[in-house]
């Protein structure tokens, strides 16, 4: 199978390609810019995209004797990914990167690329496992439940895996990286990048501001009173608490929490804790991984990318999923994924457009 390796510079990229390699696979390597300025998106070992991680996906192809690439993805990246984060901020909605990026850049615009070119696959170091009968291909949750990736790649449709490799699901991480040593990987010890990639110091609120402006506004309760003012509301979402200094406390002397964010008013809504549970969630643009389910499906769906599988009915009318849960959750936030799953097997996802109690 003549496969694209996706080298981002990291150890899991680097050992899934060397487990391609291994395999027997004719394997290239590309890693992908996805900034115009290679420091935009990096700062120490936060974020991604540096010159540094480009070096270290060229030194682990070089290990491992295969063909190695630099494709400049910059513009989609920052259409796709960067600009659609902003605008889902600005409708007061809370969107996940990650599972954007899986959708449109690394199994939507490489994939399409790598297919045009003449190769059967695209391999990451995702941790989730593929499993095969046939022309059938099934997604399910990697065996280190630490390390599962398969809510971000609940976007991805029965085609896109049938083209995805995904070498390290039945691995563990503390596995992975003394493998690395043992191939010789400079990255065997490099840390893992974490928040959000093109953020890279972690100031999300600023990053927003400095693209959508400050704009203050109120803040007020359940009845409409005005109890504060915000900067802008693209500093909160749903469930959040910190950063909202009310100007008078509750009457119960409770903490409150952000309720919703309205843009077309400016407003940001807060209460009390209790006030954040629901237990419907309405979510729209579905992606089956296989066949789409039936109008009316129970199992497990999942909210967060590291949350824990909740119990729940759901009701599917064309584009749109009522998912009704067995018990209440928080701080479920409109522009968040829903992840639906029959046992480890992933089934579908869709985004989340509204909550309900």
């Amino acid at each position: 199978m003549k496969v694209l390796a996706a080298m981002s510079g990291g150890v899991d990229s680097a050992v899934a390609a060397a487990r391609a390699v291994e395999a027997g696979h004719d394997v290239t390597g590309v890693h992908l810019a996805l900034s115009k300025n290679p420091q935009a998106y990096r700062s120490g070992a936060r974020g991604c995209c540096s010159k540094e991680d480009a070096h270290d996906a060229r030194r682990a192809a070089d290990v491992l004797g295969i063909p190695f690439y630099v494709w400049d993805l910059s513009d989609r990246f920052a259409a796709d990914v960067v600009s659609d984060f902003v605008a889902e901020y600005a409708a007061g909605r809370t969107p996940n990167p990650c599972v954007r990026c899986n959708e449109k850049i690394k199994f939507s615009a490489v994939l399409d690329r790598g297919v045009a070119l003449g190769f059967d696959a695209v391999c990451t170091g995702h941790y989730a496992r593929l499993t095969r009968t046939g022309k059938d291909v099934e997604l399910h949750r990697a065996f280190d439940a630490a390390k599962d990736q398969s809510y971000v790649l609940g976007v991805l449709n029965a085609d896109q895996l049938r083209r995805s490799y995904f070498p390290l699901g039945s691995s563990l991480k503390a596995d992975v990286r003394a493998e690395a040593r043992d191939r010789g990987l400079a990255v065997a010890n490099k840390p893992d990048s974490h928040d959000i990639c093109f953020i890279a110091n972690g100031d999300t609120a600023g990053f927003l501001e400095r693209r959508l402006g400050s704009r203050p506004g109120d803040i007020v309760d359940v009845t409409g009173a005005k109890v504060g003012e915000h900067a802008g509301s693209h500093r909160f979402t749903v469930g959040q608490r910190r950063g909202l200094r009310l100007g008078r406390p509750a009457a119960d002397g409770e903490p409150r929490f952000v309720l919703s964010i309205t843009p077309t008013t400016n407003t940001i809504t807060v209460g009390p804790r209790d006030a954040l549970a629901i237990k419907i969630i309405d979510a729209i643009k579905p992606t089956w991984t296989g066949r789409p389910v039936d109008a009316e499906w129970s199992g497990q769906v999942q909210i967060r990318a590291h949350g824990q599988p909740m119990d729940a009915m759901v009701q599917v009318q064309d584009e749109h999923l009522a998912v009704r849960l067995d018990v209440a959750v928080t701080g479920v936030a409109p522009g968040q994924a829903v992840v639906l799953y029959a046992g480890s097997r992933v089934v579908g996802s869709a985004t989340i457009s509204a909550t309900q109690a």
